[in-house]
Parts: structure tokens; sequence; C-alpha cells
């Protein structure tokens, strides 16, 4: 079978990020590769997997096992003093380190899942494409969004090290994919140290980027080689009237807002937008139920290979 090529963007969506490979297989059976993969939060997990396992020549189907092993649980990472003194053990936390998780279940789990295919830093994900309309600077076949609470900027990994006198080959992979899933106040920000020496405080990309759709689209007035996709894991929820009446809750609501706003700059129904994306059906499951069933699990990777099929039904239609 003929491949052919597709740049893909991820959006994030907490536990879901199973139902985004579920949408992302049929596109890969039916002879597409992804140049550049882009992801936010959940996203950016999955799009960390599909660049390092496309780049090793692997079988994307090797990821299906892969995301239904993760521990979903473990990302709560209970200290010494939350098990002792429970929820007043995590309010602590919260105050001393700005988070109650620490986080530190990704690299158990992700790094490994990397290093085995040869990837660790951008560098391993280095693009030879002097046809494209990218920067030299911006030659990589993944990108992960994150947000910078301290430059108050989206930051576009690897694209953006040179903003921080850093060298973007040599940055780990598995630390842009932290940062950009740090949910403010259930994990810990991640904190990046500059060229100078100086830190800057890293959180969820889903603030500012939750859905980059046009991350790749070319700026230069040329026609694109190829089309950019992109598979949206995030239900719209209904509007709820509820008042706030404490200051975690306003903080929580405010954190909501930002992304609710991230999620629906680009409504489907805008021209150009619902045409070239997946949209799975997500509602059973809360973005952060890290309690969520091998059923539920198994419900989103299906809603999700129903999505990709459906799409690509439209697109040969």
């Amino acid at each position: 079978m003929a491949t052919k090529n597709v740049d893909l963007v991820v959006q994030g969506g907490g536990v879901k990020g199973i139902a985004a490979l579920g949408a992302i297989l049929p596109l890969y059976d039916a002879g597409y590769r992804f140049h550049r993969i882009a992801g936010t939060s959940a996203g950016a997990i999955v799009a960390a997997l599909v660049a390092a396992y496309q780049r090793a020549g692997e079988d994307l189907h090797k990821l299906e096992p892969v995301m239904r092993e993760m521990e979903y649980a473990a990302f709560k990472d209970d200290t010494v003093l939350e098990r002792v003194a429970g929820n007043v053990g995590r309010g602590i936390e919260l105050l001393l380190h700005d988070g109650m998780y620490s986080g530190d279940y990704l690299y158990e789990w992700l790094e490994p899942l990397l290093q085995a295919v040869g990837v660790t830093t951008f560098g391993d994900l280095r693009l030879d494409d002097p046809d494209g309309s990218m920067y030299e600077y911006q030659a990589y076949s993944l990108v992960v969004a994150a947000t910078d609470l301290s430059r108050q900027v989206l930051v576009r990994l690897p694209w953006d090290y040179d903003q921080y006198d850093q060298p973007a080959g040599e940055q780990r992979i598995v630390d842009a994919v932290r940062a950009s899933m740090s949910y403010p106040f259930f994990f810990r920000p991640y904190q990046f140290t500059t060229g100078k020496g100086d830190q800057v405080t890293w959180v969820d990309g889903g603030l500012l980027a939750n859905f980059p759709v046009t991350l790749f689209d070319r700026n230069d007035g040329r026609a694109p080689r190829w089309p950019t996709w992109a598979v949206r894991i995030s239900a719209t929820p209904p509007f709820v009237d509820k008042p706030i009446t404490s200051a975690l809750g306003e903080a929580k609501g405010m954190i909501d807002t930002f992304l609710s706003v991230s999620n629906n700059q680009y409504h489907l129904d805008d021209e150009g937008i619902g045409r070239r994306t997946i949209a799975v059906d997500t509602t059973e499951v809360s973005s952060m139920d890290f309690g969520m069933t091998r059923e539920q699990a198994q419900l989103l990777f299906d809603r999700g290979l129903a999505a990709g099929k459906a799409f690509l039904d439209k697109m040969n239609g």
C-alpha cells in the first residue's frame, strides 16, 4: 500500500488519550503517515509515542496494549504525608509544592517506552524537510504545547527552546510532555531552567492551546503539500449553573474557563475546521477520572476507532 503524508494535531483530554490512539489507527491502516504530529497534555503523550514509534519503524498497533496498560490511578501518587493525613495532607502538598501530585509516574511509564525505540531527546526526531514551509528551528516531527506562567505565553516545544537559551535538540521529550500535562493545582508545575540559570514555571498547555488545529498551516501563501488533520477527544459539556462558594472553587473555575476557551477556540462548525477534525464522543468519561476502569478505556478506544473510520469514509465519499 502506498503511503500518504498528513500532519496531525491531537487535543488534550486528561485520561482520554486512548481515544485519540483509537482514532489514529484507522488512518495508519489506510496508509497515512504522520510527517509532523503535535499534542497537548494527554494529546502530547499520544503524539510523542506515535512520533517515536513511527521514527523507529514500529507498527503503531503496538501502542494499543501500551495505552491499555497505563495505570491511570498511579498518576495520583500519594506522598507519605498524604497517606497519613488524607485530604489534609493533600492540602499541605498543594501549599508546599503548588500541586497535590508529583506526576513522577509519567517518567516511570513513558520514558522507558521512548528509550526502547531509540528516542530520548527532540534531536532524535529531527526532520530533514528542505521543501517545508517551516523555519529550521521548527524542523521536528513532534511539537508539544505547554503554558509558561512566568512569561505568560504559549510554549511550543521544541520550537521555543531557543527563547530560553537552551539547545532544542538536547531537551528530553518526556520533560516537555510532563510540562504539558501539569494541570494546575492537581499536578506540580514543571520548573524549567533557562540557559542563563533562571527558572520559569510551565503548566498544562491546554490553558492556552488545547486544540491548536492551525499549528502546521503554511504561512507563505503556497498551497499545502498535504492536509493537517486533528483529533478532538474532549466532549463539550452542557452549561450548568452552580454557585462558587470557596477560593479553591473559584481557582478551579478559572482554570476550567481557560480550558473551555482553549477547547472551543476552533469550533467544529467553523469553515475548514470540522472538515479536517476527527471528533470522538467521550462524553461518558471525565477528563480527570483517574479511577477509569478498563471497560471505560475500551469504550473510549472503540469510540476512537469508529470516529477514525467514519472520518475516512467521509473523506473518501
